[in-house]
């Protein structure tokens, strides 16, 4: 199996903190730039996996950055740079604490709810009668809280306003970027044969102005379908061909482990690390249109090291 990156401990010039994600370790530059290092460590059900996937932190890093190029006309965005595969350089915005998920089908965790007898997502009602993998009328926005520690949880629009997560004039603003950025991304994947299923945002303000952060229309943030044969197999209340981290969750399951207290992460063999990797390639090529190549993997941390330190000197200049 190829090596991973799943521990970071840099030092780079006028680092002031650390925060180790899920997935992305970001290093905050004099409280104004931010170092995002995509990791290779996969989480579900809000739980880090036991195990790297070999070429995965390249593989968002990058979907990640071409996507922010191609929204950057439509919603403002904090990416300045790209030096190294797994990295991404950028400025550094205060976070709003909720993640933007916006749905334009029922399937996946809201589909498990809308079959346990729910009829309401975040203060969204979803009528009676739909069927897994239907198309929503409209897209939806389902946004949660985003927690330090835990579980995310399911939020209204109502709620975040009237708590005073986020100010109204804030909140329409992202549920507007939130639109644009779906509808740009399902455009961009229906010219490669796929649909963009679900996704979810994340905002931050910077001098006043809402600035989107993060990643975005990665399989650890969305979901994909294949578009040929989805009405054929919708029809036939067959499982929809899709790419998404939903595989890894689906083999948790029938593994007995959903996150739960008590519940054991089934084994992860070289060989399923290197499946699951494979299956990122897929979507990376299908989403980019480009082939994968796997950068120099034999001291990843001394190259990102590198990388990072000759990016921060030529921005300070």
């Amino acid at each position: 199996m190829a090596k991973t990156l799943v521990n970071t401990d840099f030092n780079f010039p006028g680092q002031k903190s650390v925060y180790h994600g899920k997935v992305r370790d970001v290093y905050n530059i004099n409280d104004d730039l931010m170092v995002m290092i995509a990791t290779d460590r996969i989480s579900a059900f809000d739980v880090i996996l036991p195990k790297g996937i070999p070429f995965k932190g390249q593989m968002l890093n990058q979907i990640a950055a071409k996507f922010l190029d191609a929204t950057a006309d439509i919603v403002p965005n904090w990416k300045l740079a790209t030096p190294d595969p797994m990295v991404t350089v950028g400025l550094k915005c205060e976070g709003f604490k909720v993640e933007m998920i916006i749905r334009g089908y029922l399937t996946g965790s809201a589909w498990r709810d809308y079959q346990a007898g729910c009829r309401e997502i975040c203060g969204v009602k979803i009528p009676d009668g739909m069927r897994e993998n239907e198309r929503f009328p409209e897209p939806i926005i389902t946004p949660t809280t985003k927690a330090d520690a835990g579980h995310d949880e399911n939020i209204s629009r109502e709620e975040i306003i009237a708590q005073g997560i986020v100010s109204k004039e804030d909140y329409e603003t992202m549920e507007r970027y939130t639109r644009a950025l779906f509808q740009r991304g399902s455009e961009i994947a229906a010219e490669k044969g796929l649909i963009l299923v679900d996704t979810k945002y994340e905002f931050g303000k910077r001098d006043g102005k809402v600035i989107l952060i993060d990643e975005i229309h990665t399989p650890d943030s969305s979901r994909y379908f294949y578009a040929e044969g989805y009405e054929e197999r919708f029809n036939a209340g067959e499982p929809q061909k899709q790419l998404s981290k939903e595989f890894v969750r689906q083999w948790l399951i029938e593994n007995g482990f959903m996150g739960k207290a008590g519940q054991q992460v089934p084994e992860m063999t070289n060989e399923y690390c290197d499946s699951v990797s494979a299956r990122y390639m897929e979507l990376y090529e299908h989403i980019t249109g480009e082939n994968f190549v796997k950068t120099d993997d034999q001291d990843l941390a001394a190259r990102i090291d590198a990388n990072v330190k000759a990016c921060l000197a030529e921005l300070s200049k």
